[in-house]
This record gives C-alpha cells, structure tokens and sequence, in this order.
C-alpha cells in the first residue's frame, strides 16, 4: 500500500510540476503575440485560461497597471498543493 501511495503522490507531483510549465511557457508567449491560429497556441491557451480566468475573476487585484499576474498566483498556487501535499502524503 505505501507503494502504492508513493507511485500516486509521485505522478500527481510530475503532473503539477508540467502544468506549471504550461503556464510559463503561455505567460512567456503573451509577450511575443504569437499567432493565436496556430494550433500550439490554442492548446496552450484551452490549458491554462480557464485557470488564470478564475483567478481574475476572485482575485481582482492581480491585475496590476496592465500586468496580469495571474500566471504568478497559479504557479505559487500550484507549488503550495505540491509541497503540502508531498509533506502531508508521504509524512
């Protein structure tokens, strides 16, 4: 069973760790303005806007004079389940 429960918190800890990623390299496009057709570009953003909407819309604030850091919530957001669920899990 702690097999078990190690193999699970292991993939849900590699599956965080790529969607932070996601989020990074679509914050990192935002400044270039690529073509939204291109179908990297879509995936990307079906990905990760749900989330960065949500944290818009509850967090108003993170729109600060233009800059959207919305990216940034999700991303400590995202490595504080990590960590408690890492300490929590595998004691």
């Amino acid at each position: 069973m702690n097999a078990l429960l190690y193999a699970l918190v292991q993939t849900l800890h590699t599956v965080i760790n790529l969607y932070i990623w996601i989020i990074i390299i679509s914050a990192l496009l935002s400044f270039v303005r690529p073509d939204p057709y291109n179908p990297i570009v879509q995936v990307l953003h079906r990905l990760t806007e749900p989330v960065l909407h949500f944290i818009r819309q509850k967090l108003p604030f993170v729109l600060f004079s233009g800059i959207d850091l919305s990216p940034l919530v999700a991303i400590l957001g995202l490595q504080l389940l990590d960590n408690f669920m890492t300490r929590a899990l595998l004691g």
